[in-house]
């Protein structure tokens, strides 16, 4: 999270990517962690350029909550029998 890279359900993301500059989109539309329900990727890349600390914590906070989320969905695949399938989607975005 440090030098810009964020987890996504899409892949990852380098907010310091001139894609990011005018997106007031959260950092995954699909996350619900504080910081992608209070800031948008245009401010966390604004903060990382600036070298302000406090963007890398907001990226590794969702980072984690990104991750954390993850290895819940994987739980609960294997509960329900459907491991294979959710670890082919998970491949497909990762590789």
């Amino acid at each position: 999270a440090r030098h810009g890279t964020v987890l996504t359900t899409e892949g990852r993301l380098m907010i310091k990517n001139l894609a990011s500059e005018r997106d007031e989109g959260p950092l995954d539309a699909t996350c619900g962690c504080p910081v992608c329900a209070r800031y948008s990727r245009a401010y966390l890349r604004h903060l990382h350029r600036l070298g302000e600390p406090t963007a890398a914590r907001l990226l590794t906070i969702h980072n984690v909550a990104w991750l954390s989320r993850l290895v819940v969905d994987l739980r609960s695949a294997i509960a329900e029998g459907r491991f294979d399938a959710a670890r082919r989607a998970v491949l497909d975005v990762w590789g």
